[in-house]
C-alpha cells in the first residue's frame, strides 16, 4: 500500500490499466451500455505494445473488463504477458464462459463475476445463474481469488443476505454498488431498475454493514457503505489519479462514466498521462459525482480513510 502511494502522490503514476478489450457480449443486459456499442478491437500485438508503455509508466494492475472479456480468444495471451511484465491481472467477467475456460487462465491474479441474484438473475441478465456458480466453483478449485460484483436496483435490494451467504459458501468475497444512470440507458429501463422504495434499500444497505461487522466477506469498505444510503457525491474524486482507462479501440478516457478522450494509445502512455493532468483535475472538480464502488473507494483510500486501506 505504501508503495502504491508513493507512485501516485510523489511519483504522480496511475496504478491501475484498465482495458476494454472486445466489443461482444454473450448476455445483453438491458442496463448495462456496452453491449450496444461497436468498434474496432486493439489487435494482440497493440495490447502487448500497451502492456510494455504501461510497465514503463509505473503501472501495477492490468484489468481487463467489458464487454465480456472471456469471449476474446487471445485473452490468455494477454493476461500472459501482462504478467510476464510484472503486472497483477484482474479480469471482471459475466461468468457465463468460466466453466468453459477458466483452464486458460493460470495467468489470472483476480477474478470479478458480476452476479446480481440468485432468485432474480434470469430477470435482470437474462442468463443461466446456475452456469456461472458452477464456473465460480470450478474457479475457485483452481485456487483462483474470485469476488462477486453485485449493483443492487430496485429488483434485488430483498436478496442481498443471500448473496453474501452465497460468497460465503462459495469462497469467494462480494462487493456492492447502486445502480448508475447513463447517457444511453432507456428511460424505460431506468424507470423500471431504479431504487423506489427507499426504506427497503436502506434496509439491504443496513444488513449489508451488519452482516459486514459480523465477518461476513464484504469487500466495500464501511465508510462507502454508508455513503451508498444517501445517493449524493460526499468525496473529493481521485479515481482518474489513480486509474488509466483505454477504450476498445485504443482511445485513452478520463472515466467510464464521463468518457472524455484524454489522447490515444498510439500517442504514449506516458504522454497522455503527463499532457493531461490538468484536464484531468478540471474534469474531476467539475464532475457532478457518482458512486462507483471502483472509484469512491479508491478516492478514499488517497484521503487515507483507514477502513478503506484495510
Amino acid at each position: 500500500m505504501l508503495g502504491a502511494l508513493w507512485r501516485l502522490e510523489v511519483e504522480r503514476k496511475p496504478l491501475i490499466l484498465s482495458h476494454t478489450i472486445n466489443a461482444e457480449c454473450n448476455l445483453h443486459c438491458s442496463f448495462c451500455p456496452f453491449h450496444r456499442r461497436k468498434g474496432r478491437e486493439m489487435k494482440k500485438a497493440e495490447i502487448f505494445n500497451m502492456l510494455d508503455q504501461a510497465k514503463s509508466l509505473g503501472v501495477m494492475i492490468y484489468n481487463v473488463w467489458a464487454t465480456e472479456p472471456l469471449l476474446r480468444k487471445d485473452l490468455p495471451e494477454c493476461l500472459e504477458y501482462a504478467r510476464s511484465r510484472g503486472l497483477i491481472t484482474s479480469i471482471i467477467t459475466n461468468g457465463i464462459l468460466l466453466e468453459e475456460r477458466v483452464e486458460e487462465l493460470s495467468s489470472l491474479d483476480l477474478l470479478s463475476v458480476s452476479f446480481e441474484g440468485i432468485k432474480t438473475y434470469k430477470e435482470i441478465r437474462d442468463g443461466d445463474a446456475e452456469l456461472v456458480i458452477r464456473g465460480i466453483k470450478k474457479a475457485r478449485e483452481k485456487g483462483l481469488s474470485v469476488m462477486l460484483n453485485c449493483v443492487l436496483s430496485e429488483k434485488n435490494t430483498g436478496e442481498v443476505e443471500d448473496l453474501i451467504k452465497l460468497a460465503r459458501e462459495l469462497g469467494t468475497s462480494i462487493s456492492f454498488e447502486p445502480l448508475q444512470r447513463y447517457e444511453e440507458l432507456p428511460e424505460s429501463v431506468w424507470n423500471e431498475m431504479m431504487i423506489k422504495n427507499r426504506n427497503n434499500y436502506i434496509k439491504a444497505i443496513d444488513s449489508i454493514i451488519e452482516m459486514k461487522r459480523k465477518g461476513f466477506p464484504i469487500v466495500n469498505s464501511s465508510t462507502y457503505l454508508s455513503m451508498i444510503k444517501k445517493p449524493e457525491q460526499r468525496f473529493k474524486c481521485r479515481a482518474n489519479d489513480v486509474i488509466m482507462h483505454v477504450a476498445l479501440d485504443g482511445k485513452i478516457e478520463n472515466c467510464r462514466d464521463l468518457e472524455i478522450c484524454l489522447g490515444r494509445v498510439d500517442e504514449g502512455l506516458d504522454q497522455v498521462w503527463r499532457s493531461s493532468r490538468s484536464l484531468r483535475r478540471k474534469l474531476a472538480a467539475e464532475c457532478n459525482g457518482c458512486l462507483a464502488f471502483g472509484y469512491v473507494e479508491s478516492s478514499l483510500a488517497c484521503s487515507l480513510k483507514l477502513d478503506v486501506l484495510f
